[in-house]
């Protein structure tokens, strides 16, 4: 990297937005952990259902016995409130972001771009003197008080939006998204909304939704960077989010976007309209590390590649899922489809269908019908179970899916034994059969 890219990354600036986004993050973190406990997420994700779908690899990650997830999202809520007020900063940055990436891991039936997001964020956070002013460990003497920070505090986040958006942009160019047909679907459950259900129903206006998020992802992070447009950006960006929230209760996520916007305004701006009595500076002209500077374009060479990892694997990732997670792969399809699983004992040839309400939950059901790793790992649970009790057996599985409102297909190979194949996390799985073996 330049030297004067360094320069400008490391000069020292007002940290008013660091600081005001620490107190933004730290509430909504807590808003998501409280309201996953007082909305029943908590018991429908962890305590009700008798098996946990993990990401492959972190089968040992389970949930804790009875209540003890309830207390987890306390602990985890409460040290997302001492972020907001700057107490145990570090400690309680590292909590969260630990006790989130846990929970991320430890199931995938409600996956959402969001939580991925939020250990990107808490991670961030934990590493950044978000706490240095306007804290608790500020006002007690816990840590020294500053009033300013490098830039590149302001600008990791800058980038790190630009790419979630950018890549939301670009994922969306695709006819089943420009045609309406996802949208079409989610809106047709929606004719009751208030004031705008029927609105919902007008294909007109579904393209407009759908034509409108391709251009506003991938122009808004630009909007907000131009002096002349930053206004426009910011009101769209309020309009945009709020639309979401009301229409896809999709929790804390538009609010987080909203809450970002803060770093694209002068540090001053910030400053006059939510510290007034905090002192004005100047910026200091310094360098940024050598070291930070390999660290950050690692990191983000990390996030560009990833979401481009489905191209170097067969078939569409919206129909497979290969390569769909950790790609702002958001909302892009509606699937529905059945799974009929059956067991077969190898010594007597005997085959049974399973009856899948003794096994997994109804969410975890609709999941089920939709991702193949999740099929995969129930075929492995049903082996194993099968060997405790001393029957070798095969698993087989009859599925079809409908992607975005297209006719139902095979999703996996049924004359295949999924109890007796290996997964593999970086190349296609040939028992998943690819959606262009059906056009």
């Amino acid at each position: 990297m330049r030297s004067s890219v360094r320069t400008f990354l490391g000069t020292e600036v007002d940290n008013s937005p660091l600081v005001l986004f620490r107190m933004v993050f730290g509430f909504l973190a807590a808003a998501e952990s409280y309201g996953a406990i007082m909305t029943g997420w908590v018991n429908k994700a962890f305590i009700a259902p008798d098996f946990t779908f993990t990401m492959i690899g972190f089968e040992w990650l389970q949930p804790l016995q009875g209540d003890g997830m309830i207390y987890y999202f306390i602990v985890m809520g409460t040290a997302a409130l001492c972020i907001m007020l700057g107490l145990f900063y570090r400690a309680s940055t590292f909590t969260f972001f630990s006790m989130w990436t846990v929970v991320y891991l430890m199931q995938k039936t409600h996956y959402n771009n969001h939580y991925y997001l939020l250990i990107l964020l808490s991670a961030a956070m934990f590493l950044l003197p978000a706490h240095k002013n306007y804290s608790l460990d500020a006002k007690w003497g816990l840590t020294t008080k500053q009033v300013t920070c490098a830039r590149v505090c302001h600008w990791f986040f800058i980038i790190q939006i630009l790419i979630v958006y950018i890549y939301a942009s670009i994922h969306k160019m695709h006819w089943d998204w420009l045609e309406a047909r996802p949208i079409g679907i989610w809106f047709q459950y929606k004719a009751d909304y208030w004031l705008i259900g029927s609105l919902l129903q007008e294909k007109w206006f579904q393209l407009i939704i759908a034509w409108g998020g391709v251009i506003y992802d991938g122009s808004i992070v630009f909007l907000l960077l131009h002096p002349k447009t930053r206004k426009l950006g910011f009101i769209l960006s309020i309009i945009f989010n709020l639309f979401n929230s009301f229409i896809f209760q999709i929790g804390i996520f538009p609010y987080l976007m909203i809450g970002l916007t803060v770093f694209f305004f002068p540090p001053e701006t910030i400053r006059n309209i939510f510290f007034r009595g905090k002192q004005s500076v100047y910026p200091i002209r310094k360098q940024l590390s050598l070291g930070w500077t390999y660290v950050l374009a690692i990191y983000f060479s990390i996030m560009i590649l990833l979401p481009l990892r489905h191209h170097f694997i067969e078939g569409d990732v919206a129909w497979t899922e290969e390569g769909h997670r950790l790609s702002w792969r958001m909302m892009l399809r509606a699937k529905s489809g059945f799974v009929n699983v059956y067991v077969e004992d190898k010594e007597t040839g005997e085959r049974e269908r399973v009856n899948l309400r003794d096994y997994v939950s109804r969410d975890q059901r609709a999941s089920l019908a939709e991702q193949p790793d999740m099929i995969w790992q129930l075929a492995q649970r049903l082996k194993n179970e099968h060997e405790e009790s001393g029957k070798d057996v095969e698993v087989f599985v009859r599925s079809e899916l409908s992607l975005n409102g297209h006719p139902r297909k095979p999703l996996v190979d049924e004359e295949v034994d999924l109890a007796s194949v290996p997964w593999d996390t970086f190349k296609h799985s040939d028992w998943i059969l690819t959606y262009e073996t059906y056009d």
